[in-house]
């Protein structure tokens, strides 16, 4: 069991080369964090596992045992978890009334209940520590819940972010079966899925350092955004013309 004082102990999930986990980890490496760095695929984490600093884990945020597994295997190693970044997630593309149901559960299972899995996995650990820090990559807060007991939750909202997600939903959404409804509209949806990445996209590494930063202050603000656009979009929200855009986005044929 490692000590206590060597830094605290950070468990990132969903960190494939190319993605914000994976510059995370590196961000709160050179911080003198000690890394758990995770993804479905050891592989797409072979660069990690090359740094001392790392330790690398294959994790599925799907499954209860994976995740329990990895959270006993980090305890078991260094004694404690000091936060988690709860950061795996994928993209659901294309209208809802063609999406197939099993597409639209796996999605769920990993955006929504592969965060609960987890924050349910290291709470109990952080309770018993009187402390800890949830960061969650565009979720919602449990804040209220947890603030008694010392730990701190963190919901950082992702302008554009430079990163591979949208091109993995694409090789989903190319194997979904064929549109009917919406076969016109298939290449705007695509497009809509590079909307940001086409655009200067704040680079992964730059989004990494501001949200590390944040997340190591002694006390951390409970909401954060940080990337291209996201001013812009966070005000854009409570403006009356942001339907007529939408709409005007989400109905645009190839």
């Amino acid at each position: 069991m490692a000590s206590d004082n060597a830094g605290p102990v950070v468990l990132i999930t969903g960190c494939s080369h190319g993605g914000i986990g994976h510059a995370l980890a590196r961000e709160f490496a050179e911080n003198g964090c000690r890394v758990v760095a995770t993804s479905r695929s050891r592989s797409k984490m072979a660069d990690l596992e090359q740094d001392p600093r790392m330790f690398v884990h294959e994790l599925d945020v799907r499954s209860e045992q994976s995740v329990n597994n990895v959270v006993s295997n980090v305890i078991d190693k260094f004694g404690q978890v000091d936060v988690l970044v709860n950061n795996a997630g994928i993209q659901c593309v294309g209208p809802m009334a063609e999406i197939p149901i099993s597409t639209m559960q796996n999605t769920f299972d990993t955006n929504v209940f592969g965060t609960v899995r987890m924050t349910q996995a290291v709470v109990p650990h952080m309770v018993s520590k009187k402390k800890g820090k949830i960061v969650n990559v565009g979720s919602i807060s449990v804040m209220l819940e947890l603030d008694p007991f010392g730990i701190d939750v963190i919901d950082v909202v992702p302008g554009g972010i430079k990163s591979n997600l949208a091109n993995s939903a694409v090789d989903v959404f190319k194997k979904m079966p064929e549109l009917k409804l919406y076969k016109a509209y298939e290449e705007g949806t695509i497009e809509r899925l590079f909307f940001f990445q086409r655009r200067k996209p704040t680079p992964a590494e730059t989004f990494a350092k501001d949200i590390v930063a944040v997340v190591l202050k002694k006390n951390p603000p409970a909401w954060f955004s940080s990337g291209r656009y996201s001013t812009f979009m966070a005000i854009m929200y409570h403006m009356r013309f942001k339907d007529s855009l939408q709409r005007k986005a989400l109905m645009k044929k190839g």
